[in-house]
């Protein structure tokens, strides 16, 4: 079994790597480690739970510590763009974990909160910098971020970022970094549209990776689907929740509005529940995202928009209450489940007018769901 030992890491950064709990990287990792860091650009295509983060963070993390940043001039020396906000924090915490016993410095940028302490932390020197599209564009239109000087782009689940409408934003970043620079990207779908983008924005002789079946969800998630009459979806939810050996639960609602009601019915049936969605504030998305990792919240009500900025070990169940209407969007709520070599369950709910999305998962990934029926 490799150990990130023999990935040729700085020992400070194996330090974090241990000081945070592991030993022995993924394959994702084990494969774009040494590549990202000899300095070659790479397209890394895994699905969701693979350890994409530490694949990009490490090497990262080894570049820059390799030459300390002097005291007189922080400029920002890497960035890494991510669709949400979750997942900034996410990937933010990631940098801070593996990086505690370097000099670097790094901050996350995002909507949703005062653009104040984010003008403190990069006036005072960040050398990178976690970002979503929008408000990375705001602080360079106002001149408080330069990007001039960046060693490293990186941009994280490059699929959602394009399905999220955000390429022409992309391209305005890009074009503000310097034309020499290491650039990686990563996706866990690899479709034309993102492919014909990466080869827009690389520069060398790219590295390509693909760890994992690029349709196929975790091996690790048991899948079942669950045809229900529309009315009947909370008796059944409730059903579950009251009759499955069950931990922390994950469901996953199309709308904002129903993630709320599914919400308050649950609290009022004794289970301590909380919802993350985008009309949410930061602050509110924040702890309810804290309290479900600490346990104070036995089940998070999600819409997709929370479905790749969540990092749960101990997600036991994810239940789709609406059918999800695209393959890769039941691909990227299912894979929150299974994670860390753990087993996890998936169990989706299907009404009538919900079985031609079943049919085109199912087509999609290659593989039919189990068919599962509750008495209730």
């Amino acid at each position: 079994m490799k150990t990130f030992n023999t990935l040729g890491l700085s020992e400070e950064i194996l330090q974090g790597v241990l000081a945070a709990g592991y030993s022995s990287p993924t394959p994702i990792q084990t494969i774009a480690i040494p590549v990202a860091s000899a300095g070659r650009d790479l397209i890394g295509c895994a699905q969701t739970g693979t350890g994409k983060t530490a694949a990009f963070v490490l090497p990262l993390l080894h570049r820059l510590s390799q030459q300390a940043p002097s005291r007189n001039n922080r400029s920002v020396r890497a960035l890494v763009v991510t669709p949400t906000r979750e997942l900034a924090l996410q990937v933010e915490t990631a940098v801070r974990s593996y990086g505690k016993f370097t000099r670097l410095r790094s901050h996350a940028i995002f909507g949703g909160v005062g653009m104040g302490p984010q003008i403190k932390a990069l006036r005072r020197g960040v050398d990178i910098i976690v970002a979503t599209p929008g408000r990375l564009l705001d602080h360079m239109n106002r001149g408080n971020i330069d990007l001039s000087s960046i060693e490293v782009l990186i941009l994280d689940e490059a699929d959602r970022m394009l399905d999220m409408g955000f390429i022409n934003d992309i391209r305005k970043i890009v074009a503000a970094a310097p034309k020499k620079r290491q650039t990686l990207l990563f996706s866990a779908t690899m479709s034309r549209e993102v492919r014909s983008f990466a080869s827009s924005i690389m520069h060398r002789n790219t590295e390509f990776i693909e760890v994992g079946e690029r349709r196929n969800p975790a091996e690790t998630v048991v899948q079942h689907a669950c045809a229900v009459d529309a009315h009947q979806k909370m008796d059944l939810l409730l059903h579950v929740l009251q009759n499955e050996p069950i931990d922390n639960v994950l469901v996953f609602s199309r709308t904002k509005r129903r993630a709320d009601r599914i919400t308050k019915s649950l609290s009022k049936k004794g289970f301590t529940a909380t919802a993350l969605h985008s009309n949410k504030s930061q602050n509110q998305r924040q702890r309810a995202l804290d309290g479900f990792k600490r346990g104070k919240f036995q089940i998070l009500v999600a819409t997709d928009i929370a479905a790749r900025g969540i990092d749960v070990d101990t997600i036991s169940h994810v239940i789709n209450y609406d059918t999800p209407n695209q393959a890769e969007d039941y691909i990227h709520r299912i894979g929150r489940t299974g994670r860390a070599q753990s087993s996890g369950d998936a169990i989706t709910f299907v009404s009538n007018d919900e079985k031609s999305y079943l049919r085109n998962i199912e087509r999609h990934t290659g593989q039919r769901l189990q068919r599962k029926v509750y008495a209730f």
